[in-house]
């Protein structure tokens, strides 16, 4: 069975922050003067790149503005950069376009205009509502200031928001966890992103880890914690989202069902399936110096092709993190393969109580949710 021609999104990555949290392991850099005009020129460059060398003619599923500190850039400079976007790739006018936030950076004047500018999703990143677990978080704004961004983007127009947040912070109560988590429905936000922290390679925590709370304590905070978001209304859909009705990421809903997205901006990751149905994935180059330096040169850094035998376990890998069930019958679209080459893994997933199967239809079980990473290594 030949593969489907999966929807199309675009990433866009800012690397600059104000400063670099202990715990984040993305492509961030501190700096105090971003070279704002270039850098949106380069984007330009390395996006015009990607539709060429990959032939798209898809039209675009969705963006996301991710970092790094987004918000560092003026409401104009994002303005012009989605203009400069669509006379090369169209924007639909019911498209999603995310931008994260972080209240610490943003003047509440600007919310309505990056709304005015195009952006129609916000993502915040709140972390915690404690002042002492924003302090160890390394975070620059204050729990006041994050209540103050959240009322003043909802009075902005915005309804479609997300909250960030993390549990499992150093030395955190299960009160305490569950007290932010109150805090954040509260305010009721369309979406709520609650994932644990985790100590990340070529972190300051990793190097100098923080006293965690343990994993019994978490685990019953895990457990309370969904209890409440459920009876406030909201669903769980993916590991970590949970959003009220209609109100899911379309955006991450595409890379977990394994659609394609250029990704543009220094150290920007893509996943694009080819006109021939080669599936390739690529990083552009990381540090944004050398990224500005390269409008005559290929911004891309490394594009691998993923060889036909890991199609199954990269499909699963991200599939599995949505919580709808899987038809079996469609899974040979998006690998390319006869997938009965893979049915032992099935079966044994089965076997071990991760998945169950009706008729042709294929659903995680609770016990495959709490051990995802056991399940994901039987299709390796």
């Amino acid at each position: 069975m030949s593969k489907i021609t999966p929807p199309i999104s675009l990433y866009i990555h800012m690397p600059w922050c104000v400063r670099k949290c202990p715990y984040c392991d993305f492509n961030s850099h501190e700096a105090r003067v971003i070279p704002q005009q270039d850098y949106i020129a380069s984007l330009v460059h390395d996006l015009r790149e990607d539709l060429t060398h990959y032939d798209i003619d898809r039209d675009l599923h969705s963006i996301f503005i991710g970092g790094g500190t987004p918000s560092l850039f003026s409401a104009s400079v994002i303005n012009q950069l989605l203009t400069e976007i669509d006379q090369h790739w169209p924007i639909a006018n019911d498209i999603e376009i995310t931008m994260e936030i972080n209240p610490g950076t943003v003047e509440h004047d600007n919310f309505a205009d990056y709304r005015a500018a195009g952006i129609n999703r916000l993502s915040l990143g709140i972390q915690s509502f404690s002042n002492q677990q924003l302090k160890n978080l390394g975070r620059i704004h204050s729990a006041e200031e994050a209540i103050d961004a959240i009322n003043t983007v909802r009075e902005s127009g915005f309804e479609n928001y997300n909250l960030d947040l993390m549990f499992g912070l150093p030395e955190q109560s299960l009160q305490e966890g569950l007290a932010d988590l109150q805090q954040a429905i509260a305010l009721k936000p369309a979406h709520i992103s609650w994932y644990q922290l985790t100590l990340e390679p070529n972190t300051v925590f990793y190097k100098k880890p923080p006293i965690l709370p343990d994993m019994d304590m978490i685990a019953d905070l895990h457990e309370q914690g969904q209890q409440l978001l459920t009876e406030a209304g909201y669903a769980q859909y993916e590991i970590s989202a949970y959003a009220t009705t209609d109100k899911h990421c379309i955006h991450n809903v595409n890379y977990w069902n394994f659609g394609d997205y250029l990704g543009i901006g220094a150290g920007a990751h893509g996943k694009i399936t080819t006109n021939n149905g080669a599936v390739i994935r690529t990083r552009k180059v990381t540090m944004p110096n050398t990224y500005l330096a390269r409008k005559t040169q290929s911004f891309t850094a490394k594009a691998h092709t993923i060889a036909p035998e890991a199609l199954p376990f990269e499909y699963f890998l991200n599939r599995l993190r949505l919580n709808t069930p899987i038809n079996i019958d469609n899974i040979p679209e998006h690998i390319g393969l006869d997938f009965l080459d893979k049915h032992s893994a099935i079966h044994t997933a089965i076997d071990k109580n991760f998945l169950y199967q009706e008729k042709n239809i294929l659903q995680k079980t609770e016990l495959g949710q709490r051990f995802l990473n056991d399940l994901l290594s039987l299709f390796l």
